[in-house]
């Protein structure tokens, strides 16, 4: 199949996702014509990445090696598309697993491009996202989506959702703790949706009954259920509490995943079985699901979604998508000075295109991003608010953004200020000493919070020289800001990977 160039209708783009999940690696490509999906590949492969976590919350090397080498095969697939056609994310386990930059860095290798980590209210939002496309929605829906480490609640009406929220309980873990030999019994049963249930009680009032009309399951615990009570004569394929407690009887009667036998249960599904069944029957029992639909949606689509609203605001030169609207919103929860925002952001962006004309658009938004929202700890404390800003900025819930990414401007805010030592590491990225720079300096430049003629400064870089320049005369009524601006050659001097070069008086 010719992949089109990066350069055609949005419509006729090649979309692509990337679904790392606990359980199973899940990769599609799709195209979205005039509103409507149509799937072009879709490629699945069980991983098992969340039984790979041990006691530690490290990633273990056989769990991982599996998973880089699904990635390897996605790779293949995937050769010749556009990074920007593509978008690869993960989920819960890596969102635990404390050696996880380690994986990412190898994993990025061997699929050839980029790996989020997302939350798990993202992945909640890309999972409605992607229900609501393949499935539009007539009222108020929930929406169930078990993963293998995490469980995502959504209500919404629409195409957006209006409540999402992540739960740590999924198939796999939950079967790891109480069917970790194989055996099904009763007494694990019970245990299993106790603790499940102690996991959900929290949202008791915010997913109740009367607030949504149907229930949806998405992913594969609903649509396995679903096909083993349909291939049983157990109904119409809708996921009841009977047709649950049959299934879990099944279970017990049969003593031993080895000995399980049931219509429809495919090999690779049996080892969590018991934990999936034992979540269903504790949802439906906490929030009176008395049917549970099998949604045709779920988080790869979303993403594709998702992908396509970017490319549709770039392409209509509106560059502006979710999260954008996720910024305004941070803005105004934190009582950001707006005004100020926009005059640093305006003079890092003009700088960063003057030293890197050739970064990329990804590069340049986070920039923006960064400058914009780099006061946001200004509600905490005066007093070291470039922390504050960056803590909240890694850690607050940003619909659109992933973990990774909010990581990555997370660290631009941090380093609007004070010494360049806290970030070496990152540093040692040149692309990021850029940023770094162009922020500073704006920072800088903007200190007396007023407005700034858009040319006053010009940043050419040379290697790793950046020199600063501007018109004769320009500072010679600016001395606390030439001042300043002689601190922060002198900061890149001691620790950066960039000169910063001024005029000579």
């Amino acid at each position: 199949m010719p992949v089109p160039p990066e350069t055609a209708p949005t419509e006729d783009r090649v979309l692509a996702a990337v679904d790392m999940g606990s359980n199973s690696f899940r990769l599609e490509l799709a195209q979205l014509q005039r509103g409507r999906y149509r799937r072009l590949d879709y490629l699945k492969e069980t991983v098992r990445l969340g039984g790979g976590l041990d006691a530690d919350g490290l990633l273990t090397d056989e769990a991982a090696e599996r998973g880089l080498a699904c990635l390897r095969r996605f790779a293949a697939r995937l050769h010749g598309l556009p990074p920007a056609q593509v978008r690869a994310v993960a989920t819960q386990t890596l969102r635990e697993a404390r050696n996880r930059n380690d994986f990412l860095l190898r994993g990025e290798a061997a699929l050839g491009y980029p790996i989020e980590v997302i939350s798990g209210r993202e992945e909640a939002r890309l999972i409605y996202a992607g229900v609501a496309q393949l499935q539009p929605p007539e009222g108020p829906r929930l929406v169930v989506d078990i993963g293998g480490r995490s469980t995502e609640l959504i209500l919404g009406e629409g195409r957006l959702p209006r409540v999402a929220e992540s739960f740590v309980v999924g198939s796999v873990s939950l079967s790891m703790r109480y069917f970790a030999d194989g055996r099904f019994s009763a007494n694990a049963f019970r245990a299993a949706q106790v603790a499940a249930g102690a996991e959900f009680e929290e949202a008791l009032q915010t997913f109740r009954r009367p607030l949504w009309d149907e229930a949806l399951g998405s992913s594969g615990t609903a649509g396995a259920v679903a096909q083993m009570l349909r291939d049983s004569g157990r109904g119409d394929g809708r996921i009841t509490p009977e047709g649950l407690r049959w299934c879990i009887e099944r279970c017990i009667a049969a003593g031993h995943v080895d000995r399980l036998e049931l219509p429809g249960l495919r090999p690779e599904r049996k080892a969590v079985i018991g934990g999936g069944l034992a979540i269903l029957y504790t949802l439906a029992a906490q929030f009176g699901i008395e049917h549970l639909r099998p949604a045709k949606g779920a988080l790869r689509q979303g993403v594709i979604v998702d992908l396509q609203q970017r490319h549709q605001a770039a392409q209509a030169h509106r560059h502006a998508d979710l999260r954008d609207a996720s910024v305004a919103e941070l803005q105004r929860r934190f009582a950001v000075d707006r005004e100020q925002a926009a005059r640093v952001a305006a003079l890092a962006l003009a700088l960063y295109a003057q030293a890197c004309p050739a970064a990329d658009d990804a590069a340049r938004r986070e920039l923006g991003w960064a400058a914009e929202l780099h006061e946001l700890g200004l509600c905490v404390s005066h007093h070291d608010h470039h922390r504050h800003s960056a803590y909240l900025m890694t850690h607050v819930d940003a619909p659109g953004f992933s973990q990774s990414q909010q990581r990555r401007i997370g660290e631009l805010v941090l380093g609007q200020r004070g010494g360049l030592r806290k970030l070496e590491p990152a540093l040692a990225q040149a692309g990021f000493a850029w940023q770094v720079l162009c922020l500073r300096l704006a920072v800088i430049a903007c200190h007396a919070r007023q407005p700034l003629a858009p040319k006053a400064l010009r940043l050419q870089a040379d290697g790793h020289d950046a020199r600063l320049s501007w018109k004769a005369g320009w500072a010679a009524q600016r001395e606390r800001l030439l001042f300043l601006l002689h601190e922060e050659a002198a900061a890149w001097q001691r620790h950066g990977p960039l000169r910063l070069l001024l005029p000579e008086a």
